[in-house]
C-alpha cells in the first residue's frame, strides 16, 4: 500500500489542471485525484471547454468503481452543482458515495458559491476546504479576477535593452530579446484569452499577434485601440485571419473575423474596453503595446501582471522603458541565455 500526504494528491491535482491553460477558458482550470487506501485509484482534469468536467473524467478512469466509496477525491475547485454544458459534478460524486472531499478552492462564479460542498455535506459526505489555497488562486487568477472584480486579468509585458531602451529614437523595431525568449512570448500569448496594441504599435511594427513560433497553440483575440478609427486597412491586424476587435470612439461594424467597437466612454476608455471584453467572455488580456499605452493602464490602475525581459546589450539611445510602479513585488527572476526576466505581481 503506498501512502503519501494530502499536500502532494493536491498538488499533483494542480499540476493536472495547469494543463489546460491554452484549453479551457472562460472557464476555469480543474483537476481532479482519487485516493483510496493511500494509493492513486483514479486522476483527469478539465481538458477542453465544453468538455467534461475534472470529476467526470477522474471517476471514468477508476477501473474498480466499488472502491470510490471508500476513497477521498481531490479536487482544485468547488464541484459545480448546476446544469451548464455537463451536468453536476457534485451529483456525481454523491451517486457513487464516495467518502471525502476535498478542495482547494471555493468557486467565485455565483452559479455555485458554496452550493457544490452543501450538496456534499447534505448527502453525509465529509468535506475539507483549504488545501493549497493559494496554489489554487495562483492557477486561476484569471478566473478569479473575471468572477470577482468584473474584469479581465491583465498583464503587460516588454523587452528593454541593458540601458532601458525599447526602440529605435525614430521608433522603427528593435530585436532585443532572443530566440528563446521569443519563443516564451509566443507560448504566453497561447495561454491568454486576448492580446491587446495601440495605433501607434501597429502602425511601427506592423504586427501580426499570433503564435506562429508556438504552433500548438491556440491565436489569442487580437485587441487594436485606436480612437480616432485612423488605421488604414492593409495591416496585418487585420488580414482576418482571426479575430481582431478594434476599439475606437467613432465606428460600429462587423464583418467575418473583424469587428470595429464604439466606445462611448473617452475619459475611461480602457475600463470601458476592459468590461466589455469581459462581456465577450474574455478572462485574460496580454498587454504587448508601446510605452505611452502600458503607461496609460499603470496610470488607471488597471494592471494585475508584469513581465519585462532585461537583454544585456546597450542601446546608448532610443525611446525609454515604462518603469514598473509601486506597489508590485517581483515574484520571479530568471536568467534566460543573455535575457533576464522579471516577473511582477500587485
Amino acid at each position: 500500500m503506498m501512502v503519501t500526504s494530502p499536500t502532494l494528491y493536491m498538488q499533483r491535482a494542480l499540476d493536472l489542471a495547469g494543463l489546460a491553460i491554452e484549453s479551457v477558458s472562460p472557464n476555469p482550470m480543474v483537476g481532479c485525484v482519487i485516493v483510496h487506501n493511500g494509493e492513486i485509484i483514479g486522476e483527469g482534469y478539465h481538458a477542453q471547454y465544453g468538455g467534461p468536467h475534472a470529476e467526470v473524467n477522474a471517476v471514468s478512469s477508476v477501473r474498480d468503481k466499488s472502491l470510490l466509496n471508500e476513497s477521498e477525491v481531490y479536487v482544485t475547485l468547488e464541484p459545480c452543482s448546476h446544469f451548464g454544458k455537463t451536468p453536476p459534478c457534485a451529483d456525481l460524486l454523491i451517486k457513487h458515495q464516495v467518502k471525502k472531499v476535498i478542495v482547494c478552492n471555493l468557486d467565485p462564479n455565483p452559479l455555485v458559491a458554496g452550493k457544490g460542498l452543501q450538496k456534499l455535506r447534505d448527502a453525509g459526505i465529509d468535506v475539507q476546504v483549504g488545501l493549497l489555497e493559494q496554489a489554487g488562486l495562483e492557477l486561476n487568477k484569471r478566473f478569479f479576477k473575471a468572477m470577482q472584480a468584473g474584469l479581465p486579468f491583465v498583464i503587460v509585458k516588454w523587452a528593454e535593452t541593458a540601458d532601458g531602451f525599447v526602440a529605435n529614437a525614430d521608433y522603427s523595431p528593435l530585436a532585443i530579446t532572443t530566440a528563446t525568449s521569443n519563443l516564451i512570448v509566443h507560448k504566453w500569448r497561447s495561454e491568454e484569452d486576448a492580446i491587446l496594441v495601440g495605433k501607434h504599435t501597429v502602425e511601427t511594427d506592423n504586427p501580426s499577434l499570433n503564435v506562429r513560433n508556438w504552433p500548438e497553440g491556440k491565436n489569442p483575440v487580437r485587441v487594436v485601440l485606436d480612437r480616432n478609427n485612423s488605421l488604414g486597412g492593409d495591416f496585418k491586424v487585420f488580414d482576418q485571419t482571426q479575430k481582431t476587435l478594434v476599439y475606437n470612439l467613432v465606428k460600429e461594424s462587423e464583418k467575418e473575423n473583424l469587428q470595429h467597437i464604439k466606445i462611448n466612454a473617452d475619459t475611461e476608455f480602457l475600463l470601458a474596453v476592459l468590461r466589455d471584453l469581459k462581456a465577450k467572455g474574455i478572462h485574460s488580456v496580454f498587454v504587448e503595446g508601446g510605452p505611452t499605452l502600458i503607461k496609460a493602464f499603470f496610470d488607471a490602475k488597471l494592471v494585475d501582471e508584469v513581465r519585462v525581459f532585461k537583454n544585456d546589450k546597450a542601446l546608448k539611445d532610443g525611446i525609454a522603458a515604462p518603469h514598473v510602479p509601486a506597489g508590485f513585488v517581483l515574484k520571479e527572476n530568471h536568467q534566460i541565455i543573455n535575457d533576464n526576466l522579471r516577473i511582477y505581481r500587485k
